[in-house]
């Protein structure tokens, strides 16, 4: 878990972080988002110790990270940012293996690791283990970053806008892989970002920032329902609430029995994706699946009627 009390960032006469204080449950995702200047970068960065705060105390797992040595706490914590900022010169598993390195884990144990990794994220080991960054395209380079922010397995992981130079088919794909893999492994994971879409999709927790200050920390769900200010209103897009909330329920609870015709969607289908596909195959029903086994169907008056929920 992860505790921020009362902390402020002041560069000479400007306060970037103002008393914000958050906590972050472990194996939760928490979504920071703000406009450039926000303050958001700052407050990742003090997690980590890469900024020092001017007040207040950060606290993982109930310890104060001041009694941490910076080097010894950031081994601990992966760090994944916009760019990866991969080596050029060293090949994608000495990227990867460089703080299990640091960590004096042995060859066996890393190479074990290296191929591990480069699997969760759909890269054949075979085929990209030995090649350069170069080699890359931006989307497996992004992959690699985040692949070396997690090699050390460690419990944290802090993001800054890590999908934000990727093509929007790219991205969409990238986050899934990260909330695929951090279910799979737990991780409790900060991740900053400027795209409101971005911080719902992936955030079990969303804290907006807005000139340095904390305004507001819901679930999704809350926070489109109610959002705390005009600011927050505004990052969201009034007009697209509805399919918002759409997009963060799934079909599953509105399947009932009954067949239709056409490709089943999956269970766990948001129920704006299913709308989407409804309307543009020209479909009243859907048949829905889960691992090949048909489960019914969800019809298209009952995929509108969530539009209409509070």
């Amino acid at each position: 878990m992860i505790e921020l009390a009362g902390i402020s960032r002041v560069f000479g006469d400007r306060a970037v972080v103002s008393d914000v204080s958050l906590r972050v449950e472990a194996g939760a995702v928490l979504t920071v988002v703000g406009t450039s200047g926000s303050g958001k970068t700052t407050l990742l960065r003090m997690i980590n110790r890469l900024v020092e705060p001017s007040a207040g105390t950060v606290r993982i797992a109930g310890r104060d990270i001041r009694a941490v040595a910076p080097h010894v706490l950031r081994r601990g914590i992966g760090y994944a940012i916009q760019g990866h900022g991969l080596f050029p010169h060293r090949t994608v598993a000495e990227n990867i293996a460089v703080v299990p390195r640091l960590l004096g884990w042995d060859r066996r144990r890393i190479d074990a690791r290296v191929d591990a990794l480069l699997g969760l994220f759909n890269l054949d080991p075979a085929a990209y283990r030995d090649r350069l960054p170069a080699a890359l395209s931006g989307g497996e380079q992004q992959r690699i970053g985040v692949a070396r922010a997690l090699a050390a397995e460690p419990p944290i992981l802090l993001m800054d806008e890590p999908f934000g130079a990727l093509d929007p088919i790219i991205r969409r794909q990238a986050q899934a892989d990260l909330r695929a893999i951090q279910r799979r492994t737990g991780t409790t994971i900060v991740l900053v970002s400027h795209d409101m879409d971005e911080a719902l999709r992936l955030g079990d927790r969303i804290a907006v920032m807005d000139r340095g200050r904390l305004v507001q920390e819901a679930d999704p769900a809350a926070l489109i329902g109610a959002p705390a200010t005009a600011f927050v209103g505004a990052l969201l897009g009034g007009g697209d609430r509805a399919f918002q909330l759409m997009a963060l329920r799934v079909v599953d609870d509105l399947v009932e029995p009954g067949a239709a015709p056409g490709t089943p969607i999956s269970a766990g289908t948001s129920v704006r994706a299913a709308l989407a596909e409804s309307l543009w195959s020209q479909r009243p029903a859907l048949p829905v699946s889960r691992d090949g086994v048909l489960l019914g169907r969800v019809t298209r008056a009952a995929l509108e009627a969530q539009g209409a929920r509070p």
